[in-house]
């Protein structure tokens, strides 16, 4: 009886120890093995390469063909490099990684990962996290590296979620599929109403996770491929990312984040606010250069309500900003306010840049103006 009761004991000890490790709460940063530094037994790799078993990778889940790519790997007359550590996995046709996350229902989090086309050209990734999806296509033209790295936003609606990252190619080649590193997440926190600004998060100081040693920036894809912004407040308009820089590897007008707009006018930044119709307002905010190399002159276009400005700026690609201001008067109770860049730039290496937004501030006037515009 007493051998039953320890049995019992023991038991119940174990599935305890197992809901706790199940329940610890995701932290901002690395998932564990986001970088897949910590590959599979060498049992458990054929040609070297294909991982074999679905938990042969610590902390993950696979399916399908999944490759364990080492840095330096050759593909033919392609040598793969991996921007985060020494590994990274591929996946092939119908492909995915998982990994279960605890995490705190009802709360927003930002996933950050980073991805390289390889042999195809029309990659897509999707990425999931049960009930809710995306479909992010594949670009190298952001950065010269090869490697780009995505955010995607999502709700908690459950205190455990799959997050699962999947390739739907249908390649001749199985093997051919993109190449994923570095997977890590950030809680995002809905933010409040500054003092002196009817613009929620007009720094851009709430966002998505910088991978370390990243130093391209994140792409912040548009609300159409993801329902809940990785930029708090923001929305991402048309069928082009922006890309969301740091001050560690960019030249940033203020504290430490701030938009860099690289899709043209096939982008568009967005926040909707509440104003008095017949009110007038005053939008102000800084254009400058991110210091990557991007040269020539820029327009960047703000938009709202009837009136809008266009703002030039030369850039010599070292950094540097000025402000900007519209006045505006409001024709509804909601107003949309939208940063735009009126043209493409690319730097010498043939990857997209453009001109960074940051500090965008909105106070009412509350007196009758014609609309009038002021460049500072």
């Amino acid at each position: 009886m007493r051998r039953a009761a320890v049995l019992v004991l023991l038991l119940v000890a174990c599935a305890a120890a197992r809901a706790a490790a199940a329940a610890v709460t995701v932290t901002d940063g690395l998932l564990p093995n986001g970088n897949f530094e910590e590959g599979p037994a060498k049992s458990e790799l054929v040609n070297g390469t294909v991982v074999r078993g679905a938990k042969a990778i610590p902390r993950w889940e696979t399916s399908g063909f999944v490759e364990y790519i080492e840095s330096g790997h050759k593909q033919g007359d392609m040598l793969l490099v991996v921007p985060q550590g020494a590994h990274a996995v591929r996946l092939g046709n119908e492909a995915s990684i998982r990994q279960q996350l605890a995490v705190t229902r009802g709360a927003y989090y930002a996933i950050t990962f980073s991805a390289a086309r390889t042999c195809a050209q029309g990659e897509r990734l999707n990425v999931s996290v049960s009930p809710e999806w995306g479909v992010l296509p594949m670009q190298t033209i952001y950065g010269s590296s090869g490697w780009d790295s995505y955010a995607w936003a999502f709700k908690a609606k459950l205190d455990e979620v799959a997050l699962v990252i999947h390739n739907p190619g249908v390649e001749e080649d199985p093997a051919c599929g993109p190449l994923i590193d570095g997977v890590a997440i950030r809680t995002l926190y809905p933010p409040t109403l500054a003092k002196g600004n009817m613009l929620k998060n007009g720094g851009f100081e709430e966002g998505p996770y910088f991978l370390p040693n990243a130093s391209w920036g994140v792409l912040v894809p548009p609300n159409i491929e993801d329902d809940h912004s990785p930029l708090p407040a923001w929305m991402i308009m048309s069928s082009k990312a922006v890309k969301y820089i740091d001050s560690a590897h960019f030249a940033v007008p203020q504290g430490t984040r701030a938009v860099e707009l690289v899709g043209g006018k096939e982008s568009a930044l967005v926040q909707e606010v509440r104003t008095v119709p017949g009110w007038t307002y005053r939008l102000s905010f800084s254009i400058g250069d991110s210091a990557d190399g991007c040269v020539g002159p820029m327009v960047a276009e703000a938009y709202a309500a009837r009136a809008s400005v266009k703002v030039p700026y030369e850039s010599k690609g070292t950094g540097g900003y000025k402000r900007a201001v519209l006045d505006f008067a409001a024709i509804s109770n909601r107003t949309r306010v939208v940063f735009q860049s009126t043209f493409y730039h690319m730097k010498s290496d043939g990857t997209l840049c453009g001109p960074v937004v940051d500090d965008a501030s909105l106070v009412g006037l509350r007196k009758k103006l014609a609309g009038r515009r002021l460049l500072l």
